[in-house]
């Protein structure tokens, strides 16, 4: 029975990590786009694409963005009790629901976009509009795969996803920008805007397709399975629509209002900007686009590592819950919080040693590089506290407590709100309040699911090894890579007799950072005893690791 346990978790964490690591691929190739991208559209482009597409996000998170981790929880709640024909009939009534939903939101989407963004903006906000119904049908089938504990057709279509949709988007935008006659500056970053959203819209119709061919092929076992359930309690269509609206609305609430903080951060911030503080729109949304569509960019890398431990997690808690294996479920949730800590940590400490390398390497516009660099800075706090209010929104929901999430989400964001109208009226912080305000968010919802959790499940968090020792090893690693980037920069500018320090460069002291970096962090937290053998062996090649450190003399 021990040995069963050991296999679930082990898998458990296997399939997060499979995830987790498309999820790290896909904002890596993300970010790699989007610097070609901000080129040929400019600051002033990349703006108004991130105005749309915020908007277009929290449309999305309403209509289907949820739709995954909702399914994935009520699904996986029944095959972990055998029904089978239950589950599929909940999979058939949440393509209902998105066709329903998400009809309406792509119309809202289109018919008020000039209602919801400024009006340069509006035009790319429409061309994301069909977006948001497609991207219904592949939630569903992403979250139906999930459900069985298979992270792998989701992490491929993700990957397949964003591939097509830098192809796509890099295109449009420069065959778009080269269409304009007139030679506005204005008009051509519209342009380029709209031809990057329609990167974005091609990219979930190819992961559409594949998810969809994927379901065909399994058609077969899926059919065998539910001919095999015998169980005589067959949800009726009533009780499925009730069942679905029940929790897939208290999941979409929480996870719009998790992130509707981004829109009401930036509808704050560029009305005050631009009614009382004087700015035109091109400059207001140029700078918000430093924020959102750089720097934002970057912190988001590491975050992906917790929002793929929350899609793997939910099913699986939600299953032992159900069968009354609170222990079981307790033991998963410090597993995943642990494993996402272990990098989360160091990826803070990283980015805000490396600010100024990593912006350079990813964004080397010099006009801006200074004050990127600086966002990046300030935000690298907000790295662990986003992974860990993420975990923790998806183990309240995991065990049925969706209710939570969604009332610490509003109390947050009202809160944070506040606070930033007050940081832009009554200090000269400017674009730097909202990272503050990032951080602040964050930082309430992880106080406010952390009480939740003791106080409905029980659950105490362990400290030492999870959060102390890591920050520990992570500072060692952080003052070795400092000095290891200071020690290049000065050898270049000996060698070249003090020129500037070029882009090929930083990028080679860059990556020799990045290896001295993983080379120290994993050799302290293995001597400091923060990661052991048997945590080693929950990873992919665990058990070659655990030989190597021996043969080292680590373990």
């Amino acid at each position: 029975m021990q040995d069963n346990k050991k296999e679930t978790k082990n898998n458990f964490i296997m399939q997060a990590g499979i995830l987790a690591a498309a999820g790290i691929i896909v904002r890596l190739i993300g970010i790699l786009y989007r610097s070609p991208i901000v080129l040929i559209i400019g600051d002033e482009g990349n703006g108004y694409y991130n105005t749309a597409y915020n908007i277009y996000t929290i449309i999305l998170l309403v209509s289907s963005y949820s739709i995954p981790s909702a399914i994935s929880k009520v699904i996986a709640a029944r095959l972990g009790t055998g029904q089978y024909r239950n589950a599929h009939r909940l999979f058939v009534g949440s393509i209902v629901y998105v066709i329903i939903v998400g009809s309406i939101a792509s119309l809202f989407c289109f018919t008020c976009a000039d209602r919801l963004v400024g009006h340069n903006s509006a035009m790319v906000l429409r061309v994301f509009s069909p977006t948001i119904f497609f991207s219904g049908f592949l939630g569903c089938l992403r979250g139906y795969f999930q459900a069985h504990r298979s992270m792998v057709e989701t992490s491929v279509s993700q990957i397949i996803e964003q591939i097509l949709n830098a192809i796509v988007s890099i295109t449009a935008a420069y065959i778009l920008t080269q269409s304009v006659i007139d030679n506005s500056q204005t008009t051509r970053a519209i342009y380029g805007a709209i031809g990057s959203a329609l990167g974005t819209g091609s990219g979930v119709v190819i992961a559409l397709l594949f998810m969809f061919a994927v379901y065909l092929h399994s058609k077969k076992n899926i059919k065998e399975r539910i001919q095999s359930d015998e169980n005589e309690n067959v949800l009726s269509v009533g009780q499925t629509a009730i069942i679905l609206v029940s929790m897939v609305t208290p999941i979409v609430l929480s996870t719009c209002i998790y992130n509707l903080s981004t829109a009401s951060n930036l509808k704050i911030y560029q009305t005050i900007t631009q009614k009382y503080q004087g700015m035109d729109e091109a400059t207001s949304t140029t700078l918000y686009g430093l924020f959102s569509g750089k720097a934002m960019q970057i912190i988001n890398i590491p975050v992906a590592i917790s929002t793929a431990m929350s899609a793997a997690l939910i099913p699986v808690i939600s299953s032992s819950y159900e069968r009354k294996e609170y222990d079981q479920t307790r033991e998963k949730m410090a597993s995943a919080i642990r494993a996402t800590m272990l990098i989360a940590i160091p990826s803070c400490v990283g980015l805000l040693v490396l600010s100024h390398p990593v912006a350079m390497l990813l964004y080397p516009q010099k006009a801006s590089l200074d004050t990127v660099s600086l966002l990046i800075k300030v935000l690298s706090v907000a790295v662990v506290l986003y992974c860990l209010s993420t975990l923790s929104n998806g183990m309240l929901q995991g065990t049925g407590f969706v209710n939570r999430p969604v009332i610490h989400a509003a109390i947050a964001l009202v809160i944070q709100a506040l606070l930033l109208v007050f940081m832009l009226f009554k200090t000269n912080l400017g674009l730097y309040s909202l990272c503050l305000a990032n951080v602040i968010y964050s930082l309430l919802m992880c106080i406010m699911n952390g009480k939740s959790l003791k106080t409905q499940l029980g659950y105490e968090q362990e400290i030492k090894k999870t959060f102390v020792l890591p920050f520990i090893c992570a500072f060692i690693m952080g003052a070795v890579i400092w000095l290891t980037n200071q020690l290049g920069r000065q050898l270049y500018i000996y060698f070249t007799k003090g020129e500037q320090l070029s882009w090929p460069a930083n990028a080679l002291i860059l990556v020799i950072d990045l290896v001295f970096a993983l080379f120290v962090y994993s050799i302290s937290l293995i001597r400091s005893g923060a990661v052991d053998e048997e945590a080693l062996k929950t990873i992919p090649k665990g058990n070659l690791m655990i030989k190597i450190c021996k043969k080292a003399g680590l373990l």
